[in-house]
């Protein structure tokens, strides 16, 4: 195994210049947005132009096996039959579109933990208040000692009233890569349902999606894959499609085809829209993968060691304990801030990581005690000297 002091030296290989980052910000926040690469950029305003130059000929001839490539592709990548996707503009609206679609009935259970993103928590709520149903919520601890400490305080709040688990791959604010093989594999011995909010999977844990045997997964392209904003997907296992509807019903509601499945006729055209994010996608997951020998393995190995090594600094500098073991780390790392850093000063120390020391992170409100989370993303262009540089700035900040 090559030694992870290797894998992201920087002197090694300059990984930076693929991106049009802002070479005077130390940038340690991939996880929120991503950032995509110049030469993914290149091939989106390719298929922009070609749209633009014969937009009838573009989506009424060139678009559908341009869109067939893209999900083969995607396909590939995520271990799943293009049949079995759609092309999503984010990871929030393939939650919607799931729970939009689905039918519920008063006194139901809608099952999620503490660590869920907000803005699926919002749509998991709006779903039950509909229905009047009731939305069930697991405790799960920050710090964390094992993965089973997940496992059980899911299972324990699931009932015979349970419906559905609305589950994150790797959580936002704690960054934990939550056992979702086993929870599913669980939950699918008891006839229930799990609905992934991947929005950080891809390109950070890999995952099969069809061995998985997950009924609803919907993940983000834009932020580990590095492919364009507005490029997301959602996996329904074929038992499921005939349930879930598009958010926009339109013209693949009544279509007479019969080369398709209704599942792609209602995804693929929802209305006219600019498709060129989720048609760089393959573009996307070749370059990334070209970047290293060893191909995407190498990249999330990469890192992963890199973040690992990125949180060992930052907790001894800051004289904090590591909140979960290694097993529970992608490409992200949260660490809870000293507790005399208050909540309210989150969005504070972050414009000055900013302002004083053109650093961008991320930090947070802790999600179940008074104080705030650090959280540390780890892509190819950044470098362990940048990590430094931020367990210094943070110790002046908070004069450690």
């Amino acid at each position: 195994m090559s030694d992870p002091a290797s894998i992201y030296d920087p002197s090694a290989i300059a990984f930076d210049r693929h991106w049009g980052l802002d070479p005077k910000v130390t940038f340690l926040n991939h996880g929120s947005f991503g950032a995509c690469p110049l030469a993914v950029l290149a091939a989106q305003q390719d298929f922009q132009r070609q749209m633009e130059r014969q937009p009838m000929h573009f989506f009424t001839e060139a678009f559908e096996p341009l869109l067939d490539a893209a999900e083969k592709h995607l396909g590939q990548f995520v271990g799943a039959d293009p049949q079995d996707l759609a092309f999503v503009p984010n990871a929030t609206a393939g939650v919607n579109t799931v729970l939009r679609s689905l039918c519920f009935e008063p006194g139901d259970e809608l099952l999620t933990t503490t660590h869920e993103y907000n803005a699926s928590r919002n749509a998991l709520e709006f779903a039950a208040q509909r229905a009047k149903a009731r939305v069930v919520v697991a405790e799960i601890p920050f710090p964390i000692a094992s993965t089973d400490e997940i496992i059980d305080a899911v299972m324990a709040r699931v009932s015979p009233k349970t419906k559905l688990v609305l589950l994150d791959r790797v959580t936002s604010v704690t960054a934990l890569v939550f056992p979702v093989p086993s929870l599913v594999r669980e939950l699918n011995e008891r006839g229930i349902d799990t609905l992934v909010d991947g929005a950080q999977g891809p390109g950070a844990v890999a995952d099969s999606l069809s061995e998985m045997g997950v009924a609803y997964y919907t993940g983000n392209c834009h932020k580990w894959l590095c492919a364009p904003k507005g490029s997301a997907f959602l996996y329904v296992r074929r038992d499921k499609q005939a349930q879930i509807r598009p958010l926009s019903i339109s013209h693949g509601a009544n279509s007479t085809r019969r080369d398709r499945t209704r599942f792609q006729l209602e995804f693929e055209w929802t209305g006219t829209d600019d498709p060129s994010a989720y048609l760089s996608v393959p573009v996307a997951i070749d370059f990334i993968g070209s970047l290293l020998p060893g191909g995407w393995d190498a990249v999330m190995e990469r890192n992963r060691a890199l973040v690992l090594e990125a949180r060992q600094i930052v907790v001894e500098a800051l004289e904090v304990a590591l909140p979960c073991p290694d097993e529970l780390i992608a490409s992200m790392a949260s660490i809870p801030l000293p507790e005399r850093v208050r909540a309210d000063r989150a969005s504070s120390l972050e414009r000055q990581l900013r302002d004083r020391y053109q650093i961008q992170t991320k930090i947070m409100p802790a999600i179940d005690r008074p104080g705030c989370v650090l959280r540390l993303s780890a892509q190819l262009y950044n470098s362990i000297e940048q990590y430094r540089q931020l367990a210094q700035a943070l110790r002046e900040l908070l004069a450690v």
